[in-house]
């Protein structure tokens, strides 16, 4: 088992930045690929980014990519997700997930994630 724990949410102006966090607990972080997805009210969930166990490699969704980084500190059991230039439109629950291999961009793959944290981009 992997508990993970979102942080960092928050209200935010359009075009301003966040940081969340997701803390992890349980079986060894670096173990598992760390995954980053959202849900706005009456949306599906959406993939945002994936990084791989080491950190070495990361992915992002299109619509993210160059104003959003994925990273992790395995000796801290945390990743981050760095958020900068932020749009209303991104305003979501952003909840992190864990998956014992690859680097898949669908939740259904994951077998862990956290409750959630929530963002507000106001305009």
């Amino acid at each position: 088992q992997v508990q993970l724990v979102e942080s960092g949410g928050g209200l935010v102006q359009a075009g301003g930045s966040l940081r969340l966090s997701c803390a992890a607990s349980g079986r060894t972080f670096s173990r598992y690929a760390m995954g980053w997805f959202r849900q706005a009210p009456g949306k599906e969930r959406e993939f945002v980014a994936v990084i791989s166990m080491s950190g070495g490699s990361t992915y992002y969704a299109d619509s993210v990519k160059g104003r959003f980084t994925i990273s992790r500190d395995n000796a801290k059991n945390t990743g981050y997700l760095q958020m900068n230039t932020l749009k209303p439109e991104e305003t979501a629950v952003y909840y992190c997930a864990a998956v014992g291999g690859g680097m898949p961009t669908m939740g259904e793959a994951y077998n862990y994630w956290g409750q959630g944290t929530q963002v507000t981009v106001s305009s």
